[in-house]
Parts: C-alpha cells; structure tokens; sequence
C-alpha cells in the first residue's frame, strides 16, 4: 500500500559500503561472554566506519566440531556435550539476542550473526541459524540452516527455507547461506533469484574448497560474496573437551580464520586474512550491475520456460 514501508524496505540505501567480518571466536559453550564479545566487535566495527558486520558459522557459542569424533551409538561423553551446547543456545528472542540487537542500533550498523539457535526456551532442540539484524535493530530475519552435513545432524535439526531471502536494506539487498549450503546448486539459485548484491557465506574455517565455493557463488550470482569464517585457539575450548575437539577439527590449530571480500567477477577484493585479526574492506554495490551485463543467472541468462525451480518458503516454526 502507498505511504506503507514493508518489512523489508529501506528509504536511505547506499551503494558505498565498509564491510567488517569478526573471526576471532569467543570462549566455546560460554553464551554470555559471547553476546559481551560481540556487542564490543560491533562497537569497534562502527568506530572503523563500518556499514556491515558479518560473523561467521555459529559464532555465538561456537561450531561443535567434537561430533565428528563422538558418532558412536549410546555415547554418554556425546549426550553431555549436547546437554553443554543445548544450555548455551539461546533462543532468537531471547534476551541475549536482544542485547545484539540493541548493540545494532546503538552503533547504526547492519549485522549478520551466526549462532546456535535454541528452537524453544525449554526444548532439547537445535538449529545452525543466521540472524539479520537491521540498523535500528529489527531482526529482518532468520535462516536455519536446511539440512546439517554429516555428524552435524546429531546437533543440529533440519532448518527450512523461510529465511532463503534477501533482505532490502541499508547496504542493498543482503542474503546469507552457511557452509555446504554453497555446494548445494538449488539453494544457491533459490538466493540468485533473489536478487542479492551482497552474500554473506558462513563458514566454520576456511579451506581451499570454501575458498572456491564462495568465490564460484560470487562469479554466479554476481555479486559481492562476504566469507566468514572463524579463528578459534585452544585457549577458548574447555580443557576436559579440548582432546575430542581436536580430534573433530582434524587439526591442532583448530580454526585459523581467513575470511575475504569477494567481488562480482569471482576475485578478491580482500583477504583472505588468516589470523585473529578482523577483515575490513570497502565496496560499491553499484558494481553488481554491470556484471550482469554477460551473466543473470536468474534473469537474461536464464531459461525459465526450460526449468522452474519452487520453493516451499511456508513452516511452522517450533
């Protein structure tokens, strides 16, 4: 309707924007440190003029990597971890995210947080989530990740496709995808189609393959690609975890960041930046368009009368 903003409009988009990607991971399984940490990241993103800042991969509470080591049938050691991360999970209402929240709009800046996501206050259930936070902190939206890969789903349940969206807001229209999502050729179109100008891809570390798969998804989509993606020491894992956490990771240097900042044409702008430290980087969304010039997957390059692709965005959300 006239003279009625929707939920996801936004009357004062720029196309000049700073990007600020966190890597370095708050102590593991320790909620409240992680909500303190991340109101202090969003506090230095906007003193360095940031528009936008990214988290990575379950940033908040951390990526339970100690599954893949614990798959066994019966295992008590497993069940007390769940019991661990379940207690650290807060819920997308919950006071804890309303402090982000509030962090958001005090600093005037656009956040992109993964965390793990409690489904009910009193529930034993779980999910990989993305909270889009607005810069007068709304919570634009949610995304749950669709389906964990491998041990992931004795942690996580499947999540669904209400938060396959991108969102209008005040640095163009941004969606976000977590991890093996990028392999996944229907999630990724599903997002195409939406028209993004800025993709944030969560990641739990940064190998070679994520590397590729997030700069593939920014050559396809045209459009800028954030990858975030975690630093994570021994020093933040709980001693008496800290053996079956290594184990899952698959390396003693657990998590060793290297984010970057992709452009539309598939190469770097930024980074990849290993180590602790933040990656900060300007773009200019304006830059999307002219790379659709030769490639608009979901537009001119498409084929809409050969294929359809149908998303079932409805769920009922528990």
């Amino acid at each position: 309707m006239d003279g009625i903003p929707t939920p996801n409009s936004s009357d004062d988009k720029q196309d000049k924007v700073r990007i600020y990607v966190v890597q370095r991971c708050p102590r593991l399984l320790d909620l409240e440190h992680g909500v303190q940490t991340a109101t202090e990241e969003i506090a230095k993103a906007a003193d360095a003029g940031a528009n936008l800042v990214a988290f990575p991969e379950t940033w908040l509470t951390g990526y339970p990597a100690w599954v893949f080591g614990m798959a066994k049938w019966n295992d008590p050691e497993a069940r007390s971890w769940y019991k661990r991360l379940v207690e650290a999970s807060p819920t997308a209402s919950s006071s804890y995210i309303n402090q982000i929240r509030d962090a958001a709009r005090e600093n005037n800046i656009e956040v992109v947080l993964g965390f793990n996501e409690r489904g009910r206050e009193s529930g034993g259930t779980i999910y990989n989530s993305v909270a889009m936070i607005g810069r007068d902190g709304s919570l634009r939206g949610l995304h749950r990740k669709l389906t964990p890969t491998h041990a992931e789903r004795l942690v996580w349940a499947n999540g669904d496709a209400q938060g396959l969206v991108a969102y209008d807001t005040s640095c163009g229209r941004i969606g976000a995808a977590v991890c093996w999502e990028h392999f996944h050729p229907l999630i990724r179109h599903a997002l195409h189609k939406e028209d993004e100008q800025i993709h944030i891809a969560l990641w739990p570390d940064m190998p070679s393959a994520h590397q590729i798969a997030s700069r593939q998804y920014a050559f396809e989509g045209r459009c800028f690609v954030v990858a975030a993606a975690s630093y994570l020491d021994k020093d933040s894992v709980p001693p008496e975890l800290l053996e079956a956490y290594v184990k899952g990771a698959g390396s003693m240097d657990l998590f060793t960041g290297g984010s970057s900042v992709i452009g539309p044409d598939g190469e770097y702008i930024a980074g990849p930046v290993y180590g602790p430290e933040p990656l900060i980087a300007d773009i200019d969304i304006g830059d999307t368009i002219a790379y659709k010039h030769d490639l608009d997957v979901a537009g001119h390059y498409g084929r809409p009368d050969v294929f359809e692709l149908l998303v079932n965005r409805e769920s009922d959300r528990r």
